[in-house]
């Protein structure tokens, strides 16, 4: 028996042509299912968090989070987060915290805003003439923002609170 590849296996005892790829692929689907299932609750938000999305929808992207960004603050150990999204010339400043949302969207414009999270937990909140927004309701998991600015959504990414 020859060890050509240095992997300690010899050579001779795989035959190639014997080798049944899809049904070795197959096979491991099915013990993944049985040993390691997808929980009930993980699928139904999957595939809800893919039904939420707004194919016209623009991206705002994340462009600050205090807790990557910003130096901690001495004596403030549970600081609210912060968080700006950006879309072309619309920015989004949000603060999370235990309480709630309270954030600004600039220039200040006519807006709807609603929280995404969990399976069907879209909570809409009110945006003023000034831009500002606050939401009584904590995001206790996965969240995003979805805006609807006169004929243009933008939608933040997800986040977890």
């Amino acid at each position: 028996m020859s060890d050509v590849h240095g992997n300690g296996f010899p050579e001779e005892d795989f035959d190639d042509a014997g080798f049944d790829g899809d049904l070795l692929e197959e096979e491991l689907r099915q013990a993944a299912a049985v040993l390691d299932p997808v929980p009930a609750g993980l699928r139904q938000l999957a595939l809800e968090a893919y039904a939420l999305h707004d194919l016209d929808a623009r991206i705002a992207e994340l462009t600050f989070d205090s807790l990557v960004d910003a130096l901690p603050v001495r004596g403030e150990p549970e600081a609210p987060r912060m968080l700006t999204f950006r879309a072309g010339e619309l920015t989004v400043d949000v603060e999370v915290t235990g309480e709630g949302l309270i954030g600004q969207v600039l220039p200040p414009q006519s807006a709807r805003i609603e929280v995404l999270g969990g399976p069907q937990t879209t909570r809409p909140v009110t945006v003023d003439t000034l831009g500002r927004f606050t939401s009584d309701q904590p995001p206790t998991g996965p969240f995003a923002l979805r805006l609807r600015t006169g004929g243009e959504v933008i939608v933040t990414e997800w986040l977890r609170a």
